[in-house]
């Protein structure tokens, strides 16, 4: 017996290190594999253009909004947040003015680098015609932060705007499509240490200064160049209750021109009868895009125009019931339901400086036949509003109500009701 219990025990001990090698096998090495999942999906109702780009100016002095329309937009990002996909698209109520947007994005390095592709189309009117205009954009973003609170960042792009006289006559059944096709670049610096302490409430500095080159394409001597500038300042005065301020600044130079339409406020309901007709709009000035300079509240829009701007907004945004009441507040509406109070000063203008001979504000031109006159007139080219506002979120949405009078040439205008969306300035 002892012989056989001595090769059982040599025989487990021999296969021990077998089962042992079997059961400790590494696992293949393989290269991390992408992964994308869904990381929001958004619906609702919203007024707000889908891509902050100029509109292509066609002499019809209309600043085109949306208006309030269904807005669809999905992001899905990988495991490690390194690669971005975004994406939407709005519909308007009569299927004309869409929107198209999609982008990509790549930050697993320091530079962080996206690229995008825009859509839109928007029906508009003249006396005379109706036209459609489709812009089309491609966009190369890069940003290179220094630390956590500055970077510069970088654009290039390529813009093509169709324009197309619908066939309401047989006139304008003969005109042909017009095609501009615009080379860009953007460089900016971005500044921010502000803190969020609550919906629209901040404490700290944040600003921007840029630079824009545009040239088209199809001719040699087209070239615009944009320059510009937005500061702003939150002060805690007590509590919950801050003084926000801002200053923004905008120029054009070059054979093209960018033109401002200053008043009103961004993102108002009802702006189709929201612009001021009986400012001249100085049509030498060859300009190629429109903008908003805005706030501007007590006006509606354009009550002054020109390829420069200048303006200060002031607040005080006043929390009320968070301010009064030393516990958590349950209703989204009461806890963030705002009193402000503001006032606004700013211009537009074309020239040298607001106050030069060569403003077109100091011109009126009536064009008759067979006799057209100009007539030289005296105004005061800075504007003023002041006012007060109401402001919380209901169902998601950050409303805005604003009451405003408005100050032209020292004399102070009827009050303007204004609603709107969005937050700050």
């Amino acid at each position: 017996m002892a012989p056989n219990s001595d090769d059982t025990s040599v025989g487990i001990i021999a296969q021990g290190p077998v089962e042992d090698s079997a059961s400790y096998l590494l696992p293949k090495q393989r290269n991390y594999e992408l992964s994308f999942m869904p990381s929001y999906v958004l619906t609702q109702l919203d007024n707000n253009l889908l891509n902050e780009t100029y509109q292509a100016y066609t002499g019809g002095a209309v600043y085109f909004y949306p208006g309030l329309n269904a807005l669809f937009k999905i992001g899905v990002n990988d495991l490690f947040d390194d690669y971005r996909i975004v994406g939407g698209f709005r519909l308007s109520g009569n299927l004309n003015s869409n929107e198209y947007y999609v982008r990509y994005e790549n930050l697993k390095h320091r530079l962080d680098k996206s690229i995008s592709f825009y859509r839109q189309g928007r029906e508009e009117a003249t006396s005379f015609s109706l036209y459609k205009v489709h812009t089309h954009e491609v966009k190369y973003n890069v940003r290179w932060p220094f630390n956590d609170l500055a970077s510069v960042r970088g654009m290039v792009a390529y813009r093509n705007d169709r324009l197309a006289i619908l066939s309401t006559d047989l006139i304008n059944l003969t005109i042909p499509n017009q095609f501009q096709h615009w080379g860009s670049a953007r460089a900016e610096f971005v500044y921010d240490n502000s803190i969020n302490t609550g919906l629209n409430l901040y404490n700290g500095v944040r600003y921007k200064v840029f630079a824009e080159l545009y040239q088209q394409l199809d001719q040699k001597n087209a070239v615009l160049g944009v320059f510009g500038a937005d500061f702003r300042h939150y002060l805690k005065i007590h509590r919950q209750l801050i003084w926000a301020n801002r200053f923004a600044a905008s120029t054009s130079i070059g054979t093209r021109k960018l033109i401002y339409y200053l008043g009103s406020t961004d993102n108002a309901f009802t702006p189709t009868d929201n612009f001021n007709y009986d400012i001249q709009i100085d049509q030498t000035q060859r300009y190629a895009f429109q903008a908003l300079a805005t706030n501007m509240r007590g006006f509606i829009q354009n009550i002054r125009n020109g390829n420069s701007f200048a303006l200060i907004n002031s607040e005080i945004r006043l929390p009320i019931f968070q301010y009064l009441v030393n516990k958590p507040i349950r209703s989204d509406f009461i806890r963030n339901f705002q009193i402000v109070g503001f006032g606004d000063i700013g211009t537009a203008w074309t020239g040298p400086n607001p106050y030069d001979k060569s403003n077109s504000l100091f011109r009126k031109d009536y064009n008759g036949n067979p006799i057209s006159i100009s007539v030289t007139k005296t105004v005061e080219p800075i504007v003023g509003g002041y006012g007060f506002g109401l402001r919380s979120r209901v169902l998601g949405y950050f409303l805005r109500a604003d009451w405003a009078w408005g100050v032209d040439d020292g004399v102070v205008q009827e009050r303007i009701f204004y609603f709107s969306l969005g937050l700050d300035f």
